[in-house]
């Protein structure tokens, strides 16, 4: 194939083969990943008018980068953006004129798409006659753009409904969520689902097969109609209202208005355009996205170590979803405690866990393979990384540990999940405590993305990038933070619980007290949370992290009676089936939200200032992961922040 000589292109190359298609690469200069500049587009605009004047029998759009297709648009552009309407307008039309281009070619033209497809990558994709996807496991689609407070503006809230109708098209633009080539392909949203092997084979087969474009039918394609989409805006509207009844993010519903007034063309909605610009929340979600990307880019550069076999000691709620999730990624992990009925039950975890993410049976059985029962310690020997996860007892976790290092092979790392205890006082009795390191999850493992990496002072630099590798591996953000009571999360939720229990004794009902802070946008209230972890818990962290002497009465009066919150049924609130019964909240006094989140921002303050973390982006970063504070919001330093300037 010869490059076409007269096209002047940085990121993009273009082929024509013997068949006459057209091959246009898309490879981003000066980057591991693509992404939909305001050069990369111009570029591709210049690619399609040399096609216009020269078209080719078929055109195929493919990726250069093995990271995946296309990431998305740069992020970095939208930041730039901010508070400026003109520009943002200008940012959408610019896309959405590119893309229709490619869909009006009179050639047909495909996307074959392998890796991520995320964003403007996606809507690239949808703009194309046929899209093909690659049966591997990184392969996902998604339009993301309601995650960071924006919406797919080139195109793409007008083309995925056609294709897989407006329903399951706005379950997708509203989670933001992904989807894998196989389902990708049920739901009509790539033609195929391809082997790497065949990749090249079936695009070419494919964009000269003559096919119609697939389309969305029977229902769903009614739904579409100008008719019904009052109807199914209606029943979208009131799912957005249960979902987001305070009204915190605007994109979701913008996304939906868009579609329904204006066939998903956002520039017949400038005021949309103007109001999602200047909105603090995009702006804000935007910061969170970049919080992200750092986090990420820790774990990334500090090791190339993959590990392969993880031993976990304790196997209750927390030893055993961490093996569950290791299990997972990909690891083997033998899991090991004293009581057997406990690894049977984090099993039976574990199972509905792997049922739920992979749906596919015979992955389903491998992970569950890879999660070995080892109630008598045997894979301690073998394991890269030995992880305790048992009862907050600083004297039980040091006696474990004699039995653990002389069994551990040369190289090995031991790891502690303590929420709170020093590893200074853990690694008394060690031979090497250089090689103990805190790897602190948070609870629902499955869900929560934050995981601190605790550095004491004696800690080995190779045992700190083994432990971020590990992280890395199994997908999560590592945060990095200095060996102190409570680290960083655990240190500012406790002022925070103990202050919404002190309301409590103030005479305030605890779904009132909640209320309050899921207006203000926590994903959950600082009782209900308290409940989830444990009152027990909530009491020690309390006793040893905050200053105040006198425990609060209510907590004091639920701890007598055994009420230690969701794990016996009774706490703050009755439990049943993993749900707290809450009576109705009644009227939240004046104030009460900005009472309970000063203490936590003070302590994130402190944390900072002691240096438990480097920097205030960090401790924004370890909250909003950590503890789900309202991401809209941008992290408590960031929210009070922007409190004064507005004060």
């Amino acid at each position: 194939m010869m490059p076409v000589a007269t096209l002047d292109l940085q990121n993009f190359t273009l082929h024509t083969d013997d068949q006459h298609i057209a091959w246009l690469k898309i490879d981003c200069v000066g980057s591991s990943v693509n992404r939909l500049s305001a050069l990369v587009l111009q570029e591709l605009n210049q690619a399609l008018d040399y096609l216009s004047g020269h078209p080719p029998k078929a055109l195929i759009i493919y990726s250069g980068k093995a990271a995946g297709f296309i990431a998305g648009a740069d992020i970095d552009e939208f930041s730039e953006h901010g508070n400026n309407p003109e520009k943002g307008l200008a940012l959408v039309t610019r896309g959405w004129t590119v893309f229709n281009k490619l869909a009006k070619q009179t050639y047909p033209t495909l996307a074959l798409v392998q890796g991520h497809c995320l964003g403007g990558g996606l809507e690239l994709a949808l703009a194309c006659r046929y899209c093909l996807a690659v049966d591997q496991d990184d392969t996902r689609l998604a339009l993301p753009e309601v995650m960071l407070g924006i919406f797919p503006g080139w195109g793409g809230m007008l083309r995925l409904p056609e294709y897989i109708g407006p329903a399951a098209a706005m379950d997708l633009m509203l989670s933001g969520k992904s989807v894998d080539a196989r389902k990708a392909a049920r739901m009509g949203i790539v033609d195929a689902c391809v082997p790497v092997r065949l990749a090249r084979q079936a695009a070419v087969k494919q964009v000269l097969s003559g096919k119609k474009p697939r389309r969305a039918q029977g229902l769903p394609r009614l739904m579409n109609s100008k008719l019904l989409r009052p109807l199914v805006a209606r029943q979208v509207r009131q799912q957005l209202e249960k979902r987001d009844p305070y009204q915190h993010y605007q994109a979701p519903r913008a996304i939906l208005e868009i579609w329904e007034k204006h066939n998903g063309n956002a520039l017949k909605a400038p005021e949309l355009i103007e109001q999602i610009t200047r909105s603090d929340t995009a702006a804000n979600l935007l910061r969170v996205f970049h919080l992200q990307e750092r986090l990420k880019s820790i774990g990334k550069h500090a090791s190339s170590q993959v590990l392969s076999h993880i031993h976990v000691v304790g196997a209750g709620v927390m030893g055993g979803d961490i093996a569950a999730v290791c299990a997972l990624k990909g690891l083997r992990v033998t899991l090991q405690d004293q009581d057997r009925e406990r690894i049977a039950q984090a099993q039976g975890r574990a199972a509905k866990l792997f049922q739920r993410r992979l749906k596919d049976r015979r992955l389903v059985q491998a992970a569950l393979d890879r999660l070995i029962p080892d109630p008598n310690g045997h894979g301690i020997a073998s394991a890269d990384l030995v992880l305790e996860a048992i009862f907050e007892n600083a004297d039980a976790k040091r006696s474990l540990y004699t039995t653990i290092e002389p069994l551990l092979k040369p190289g090995a790392i031991l790891a502690t999940n303590t929420s709170s205890l020093p590893l200074s006082e853990l690694s008394l009795n060690l031979i090497n405590p250089q090689r103990l390191v805190g790897i602190h999850f948070f609870n629902p493992v499955s869900r929560m993305p934050l995981v601190e990496v605790v550095e004491s002072e004696l800690l080995a630099p190779d045992v700190r990038s083994t432990a971020y590798a590990f992280v890395n591996q199994i997908g999560k953000l590592p945060l990095p933070v200095k060996d102190s009571p409570g680290f960083l999360v655990n240190a500012v939720l406790a002022p925070y619980m103990l202050e919404a229990m002190r309301c409590v004794d103030e005479g305030l009902e605890p779904a009132t007290v909640d209320k309050a802070m899921v207006q203000f946008g926590m994903p959950m209230g600082p009782l209900e949370l308290a409940d989830t972890v444990g009152l027990d818990i909530a009491r020690d962290a309390g006793a040893q992290l905050s200053q105040q002497a006198v425990m609060p009465a209510c907590l004091k009066s639920h701890l007598d009676r055994q009420e230690l919150g969701r794990k016996t049924g009774q706490g703050f609130y009755t439990w049943k089936d993993g749900k707290a019964q809450k009576p109705p909240a009644g009227t939240i006094p004046s104030g009460l939200a900005d009472r309970l989140i000063k203490p936590l921002i003070e302590q994130t303050e402190h944390q900072v200032r002691i240096g438990v973390v480097q920097n205030e982006d960090l401790a924004d970063a370890g909250v909003i992961f950590g503890t789900g504070f309202a991401p809209f919001r941008g992290g408590p330093l960031h929210y009070k922040a922007t409190q004064k300037q507005r004060n």
